[in-house]
Parts: structure tokens; sequence; C-alpha cells
């Protein structure tokens, strides 16, 4: 790494992923608070990388946008993500065998090279288990790692061509199954950090409300933040390597029992709301926001129409960002920046507090 890549490096990240469909909009993305964007998503299809069906010029497009951006901070690095909750279909065939994996290097390179991007996100969702009915095999430990190998390898010999560091990432699930299905011990060392999705705790099929993002949990057992950052420390990476996750999105169930503000409550799952939605429930009437001091995480309650939300806010991000500090993590990322609030509430909340002497 050159000197200025080292002192970048040692910037605490602000990762904010961009979904592609959504298009892209420079005016709304403030590039001076971010540290990297991570553009979702690529496909794997035939064992190669590729814009997804119907994508290319959409693209093209929206990376030139996402490129501009670098005008208002040189340093902003631009990744592709590849993969997701859907589009991971492909991953396990793609790199079953050495001569697969070669070809679906070949493909991350050429991707990145056409898009003339600063690295490649790998959003396996996820090597050796099952996500959206995508293929899995206990090979897939061992390929995971050997993919991540043959991947940097190939970043580092294109960087002997233009003399520019390309990153690795990947990102992680916030759940223990998937550390011990996988080799994040082995993992880590092609990596230049890990994205953990700590968030999704609950959702759908979960007939009881609770958090879905929060920082700590007081359940024995119980899914958090922390306790997922803990786990990869435990399964060999190490804690500067780790970003958190942030949900710029909240969870909802109906018909909720009228116990304990909703909290911990019997109801039925009902739908995702954006900050944005979120924002303006919060000045409604029926809406009453309240505060989880040991989860360190934030409620909405609707006694009326019994209706519980969990979600992110200024609040919980705060408490977030005082623990990546604290415990000398790599940064924040979150999903997904068109979901914040006009006034960039939560993308604000994470600059001012990460940045703060």
């Amino acid at each position: 790494m050159t000197e200025s890549e080292t002192v970048f490096s040692e910037k605490k990240k602000i990762i904010g992923y961009v979904a592609g469909w959504k298009g892209v909009d420079t005016a709304r993305i403030h590039a001076e608070k971010l540290t990297h964007i991570n553009y979702a998503f690529a496909n794997v299809i035939e064992g190669l990388v590729t814009e997804g069906e119907g994508r290319l010029e959409q693209d093209r497009e929206n990376m030139k946008k996402l490129h501009s951006l670098k005008s208002k901070n040189p340093d902003l690095k631009i990744l592709i993500s590849i993969g997701g909750w859907t589009w991971s279909k492909g991953f396990s065939d793609a790199v079953l065998t050495e001569e697969s994996r070669k070809k679906f290097t070949n493909s991350a390179i050429n991707y990145l090279i056409r898009h003339d991007l600063d690295g490649l996100d790998f959003d396996w969702e996820y090597p050796g288990m099952e996500g959206d009915g995508n293929i899995f095999r206990v090979e897939d430990r061992e390929n995971f790692v050997l993919m991540l190998k043959s991947v940097r390898e190939a970043l580092d010999s294109l960087q002997e061509v233009t003399g520019k560091y390309y990153l690795n990432t990947i990102a992680s699930a916030g759940f223990k199954k998937y550390l011990e299905v996988n080799d994040l011990g082995a993992a880590q060392n092609y990596l230049d950090f890990i994205n953990i999705m700590t968030y999704d705790f609950v959702g759908p099929g979960t007939d009881t409300t609770a958090h879905h993002t929060n920082l700590f949990n007081p359940k024995e057992g119980g899914r958090s933040a922390a306790q997922a950052v803990y786990d990869h420390v435990e399964a060999g990476v190490p804690i500067e390597k780790l970003v958190m996750g942030l949900a710029f999105y909240g969870k909802s169930w109906k018909n909720v029992e009228d116990e304990n503000n909703g909290l911990y409550q019997p109801g039925e799952w009902n739908r995702t709301f954006p900050f944005l939605q979120l924002k303006e429930l919060e000045s409604q009437k029926e809406f009453e926001r309240f505060w989880d001091d040991e989860s360190q995480a934030p409620f909405l309650w609707n006694r009326l129409d019994r209706v519980f939300i969990s979600y992110e806010d200024p609040e919980s991000i705060a408490a977030k960002v005082k623990f990546i500090k604290e415990n000398k993590l790599g940064g924040a990322m979150f999903w997904e920046y068109n979901e914040d609030s006009e006034d960039r509430d939560l993308l604000n909340a994470i600059f001012e507090n990460m940045y703060n002497p």
C-alpha cells in the first residue's frame, strides 16, 4: 500500500450500499460523508460474474454517476457487491473446482475493469447453508476460502499493471451458524474487511415482536450486533477488520398483544418500512416511541391499532458508533442509502458520531 492508502485504511469506514434497481440520484448522495459505496448487485450466471438480466445499460449509467461523486470526495471507493439474497444461487457451482474458480475470478476482474471499480464485495448468502433456495454444499467451506484467495491474487496481479490497490471484501451473516459452517479465520487472510449484516435478527416467520437490529440483548442466547462481533472475533477475525451493519429500515407486526408496550409480545408479521416512512410515523400521535435501554434500541408502538415496529434511529446509531470506536472496529456500513430520510438523519448520525473528537 502507498502512504495515502495506509492513512485511508486507518480511517473509520462509512460504507453505504446503493440498490442499483432504484437508480442513482447523485444530488441526494452526500459523498463527503461516505468512505465507500457498495453498488448492489452483480449476479453470478453460469459461473460468471455479470450484470443482472437486462441491467447492463442501467448499471453502466449508474456507475458513471457514482464515479462523478469522486469530484466531491476523491477518496471515495466504489465497489460492486456480487450476489445478495436473491442472486446467490450460482456461487456454489461457480467455485466448485479449480478450473471453475479461475473462470469465476477472471469474470469478476473483467467486471471490475469494465466499470473502473475500486474493489469487489462478495455477498454470498450463504456458503454451506441455505438462503433463498441457493445450491449449497459442505465443500463450500473450503471453496469459499479458495475463491477469496484466487480473487485476492488476481487483484494483486492487476495492481502490478495499474499501480492501484484493489479492495476484496465480503458481507457476512450476523448469526453463529454461518460462522460454524465457514472458516472466517482463514477467509479473512484474503480480505480487507468484513461487513457483518447485523440486522434482520427477526422478521417474516417470527410470531413474537422483538428488536431486529439491537446492539445488545439481555436474553440468554439472544442475537445482537455486539454478539455477532464477538462471534466473528472468536472465529478468528481481527476486530479491526469488522464493520458493523446498520439498518435504514424497520420491521413491523400487527395484532400485537397490549403488554409491555408491544415488546416481546405475540403478533402477526406485517411488513418492512424504510426510515423515510418511519420518520413520518414517529410524528403521528397514534405512534409512541420507546427506548429499550438494555438493548440500546428504539421501537414504535401504536396501541390503538396494535402495531409494533422495530427500527434504527439516530440514538441507536450513536450507541453503535460508540461501540465501534471503543472496541476498535473498522467502521459501519448500512443497507440501504435510498431508505434514509430526506434530511439524511441516519447518515448524519453515523458521520457526526464517527468523526466527533
